[in-house]
């Protein structure tokens, strides 16, 4: 196998003026950069990245945490991620949760030992006082999914604002009476979101019926789900705000099926 030092034997330079070269220092000349480069093609030298990472307490990679990835949203999200961290010579590590508390706590471990370089966390499973003692001061972006007391970098939308333009596009096409379906009220986008939505049913002076709030819908199997729950109600709601596009495709798969007309 060949080493650095077989690198440094080939253009008569140190192992540290190659080592430099390789772990692109600044100030190396052009001349010495190009004849490590050379050296390390010809004698097809491979560096060892588990020991540059042990060196430099680095590993270039970045964790996302997403809770499905079978959703679209959560796709896009990350090819997204992706492309930009390579820009950066970085690479990410996909974290499936599947909603799961202990599940994100086990990768949140990663960054706790520096496994990785940074986590991007698109929703939130556990307290963030629990998430907090894990990671402390690590680097850590929140993306999608937020908490209030969260004190760290935060990419969010307005969700009120989404949730109170969503629910008046469907008063003005005429529904008065607009059920409401949410992974959950809890997480800062949820309740933001179901803010909006009561923002909404509130200046038009809408009643709106508990039970034509869903929460813990996260697939198009619950969307379906909530369609046989309606049908069953004396008084159905005659459109839904829904929160995820593939409880959305369920609803109006279902809706489809049972001849129900699906509104948009």
């Amino acid at each position: 196998m060949v080493t650095i030092s077989d690198v440094a034997n080939a253009t008569g330079l140190s192992t540290t003026t190659v080592s430099r070269v390789l772990n692109h220092y600044p100030y190396v000349a052009e001349e010495t950069r190009n004849a490590v480069l050379k050296a390390v093609e010809q004698l097809g030298y491979i560096p060892n990245n588990a020991a540059q990472t042990l060196r430099r307490q680095k590993t270039n990679t970045i964790a996302v945490l997403v809770p499905r990835l079978t959703n679209p949203f959560f796709s896009h999200l990350i090819e997204k991620i992706e492309v930009e961290a390579a820009k950066m010579g970085m690479q990410i590590l996909i974290c499936h949760t599947r909603y799961s508390k202990q599940k994100e706590m086990e990768y949140l471990y990663l960054l706790n030992t520096k496994q990785v370089d940074g986590i991007i966390m698109t929703s939130i499973e556990n307290k963030w006082k629990d998430i907090y003692k894990l990671i402390r001061n690590d680097p850590i972006v929140l993306c999608n999914e937020y908490v209030n007391e969260a004190n760290v970098p935060i990419i969010r939308l307005n969700q009120v604002e989404g949730g109170y333009i969503g629910t008046k596009h469907l008063i003005e096409k005429g529904h008065t009476k607009i059920g409401y379906c949410s992974g959950g009220i809890l997480s800062g986008v949820g309740f933001d979101r179901f803010q909006g939505y009561k923002q909404a049913m509130e200046e038009y002076e809408l009643e709106i019926k508990q039970e034509w709030l869903f929460n813990d819908t996260f697939s198009d199997l619950d969307g379906r789900r909530v369609i046989h729950c309606i049908a069953s109600l004396p008084d159905r709601p005659s459109a839904f705000f829904a929160g995820s596009d593939e409880v959305a495709v369920g609803m109006i798969s279902e809706a489809k099926k049972n001849k129900y007309e699906s509104a948009r």
